[in-house]
């Protein structure tokens, strides 16, 4: 008996399965005459930073386990110190199953910092939290090939496995090997990945994404070839002098009609979504949004009319709500919690999409984004 997987979107999470007998067209890379991986083999990765040893691995957003041959779940909690049974849980696996040798286990919560302290990454913001939310947002998934792979310097993007996802449907997704995924996670020979599990996505040497070229089918005539080339314009031979007559007599212009007393310009402007001080403010590259304080439990509402985009998770699994609005414009909003909205939901300016957090700083972080940009959010709001 066969399982063969039939995904619906990249980031949907959502699969058929259909159960076959007798299935011999079974396609592990799921090519089925579709795009080529040879783009993403050819982007060469760096090795994956070598662990600590204790077996930890450092960024600044998270930290990761890498276990060592014999290694159980057990085993992993004991060295490292946290709770088996959280761990247990965040992974989605049992406390004391085997674990293959370099296998990443994610950790639910800081442990310990190694001398030096993390991975330097230049910071992680929310674009790298929900980048794949807000590339859903202009109205389709990603395609395979479409997610940009980490470049050097920077902390990877921690990709969790959602149903009817392989190994090469990941790989293919970010535009990297999955021979690199592989290594970077400690796969196995069959590439065999878990729903829930947690992947790094490797990162990718510079100057190496070079696009597939298709070599040109045998018989197939270039562009251009046996077609005559036609002689340059010469200087010294002026064109020759051209008496053309108006196709019709030119027609009386009126002026048009001044109605400005009676249309009413269309406001614009983004409401605050909750009532606070701006405790921290935009700066590019530094903070792409601006965090206003409100007491925990406080409605996080909407700055505007717009459809709900995304809902994703950061690495600690609080939600980030993208709400797509007019003019390519999106909001997004972090920090919250009791979320009131689902993907695809239409809202009104005002409309509650969740509250302020109990645990953590009592502020909302809101971001406008023109596209993928994003920009200072005070010039929006009333």
């Amino acid at each position: 008996m066969f399982f063969r997987f039939c995904r619906v979107g990249p980031l949907a999470g959502c699969a058929t399965l259909l159960v076959l007998t007798a299935c011999s067209d079974l396609d592990f890379d799921l090519r089925g005459g579709a795009s080529s991986t040879a783009a993403a083999a050819q982007n060469a990765s760096t090795d994956r930073p070598a662990p600590d040893t204790r077996g930890i691995i450092s960024y600044p957003s998270y930290q990761v386990a890498v276990a060592k041959r014999g290694d159980t779940l057990r085993t992993v909690a004991s060295r490292i110190g946290v709770d088996v049974n959280a761990l247990a849980s965040y992974n989605g696996i049992n406390p004391d199953a085997p674990l293959r040798q370099d296998e990443v286990i994610a950790l639910p919560t800081r442990v310990a910092e190694p001398t030096g302290g993390p991975i330097t990454a230049g910071g992680v913001d929310i674009t790298t939290l929900a980048g794949s939310a807000i590339d859903a947002a202009d109205g389709a998934n990603p395609r395979p090939g479409t997610l940009t792979p980490n470049a050097p310097g920077v902390e990877p993007v921690r990709h969790q496995v959602q149903r009817g996802e392989t190994a090469f449907t990941i790989a293919r997704l970010y535009n990297v090997s999955v021979r690199s995924l592989a290594d970077w996670n400690g796969l196995g020979a069959d590439f065999d990945v878990r729903e829930g599990q947690y992947l790094l996505i490797p990162v990718v040497l510079p100057d190496t994404r070079t696009a597939a070229v298709e070599a040109t089918p045998l018989g197939t005539e270039l562009p251009g070839e046996g077609t005559p080339t036609p002689l340059p314009p010469s200087s010294s031979e002026p064109l020759p002098a051209e008496d053309t007559q108006p196709a019709s007599q030119p027609v009386a212009r009126t002026a048009a009609p001044d109605l400005s007393g009676e249309t009413k310009k269309r406001d614009t402007r983004m409401a605050f979504p909750v009532k606070g001080d701006i405790i921290r403010e935009y700066a590019k590259g530094k903070n792409d949004g601006i965090d206003i304080a409100a007491p925990a439990g406080t409605p996080v509402r909407s700055a505007a009319d717009g459809t709900v985009a995304a809902i994703t998770k950061d690495t600690n699994g609080i939600p980030i709500i993208v709400v797509k609005h007019e003019d390519n414009l999106l909001t997004v909003y972090s920090n919250v919690v009791k979320v009131k909205v689902d993907k695809d939901d239409a809202v009104k300016r005002g409309d509650q999409l969740a509250e302020i957090r109990s645990d953590g700083v009592a502020a909302v972080h809101f971001e406008v984004r023109k596209g993928f940009d994003s920009v200072d959010p005070i010039p929006f709001l009333q």
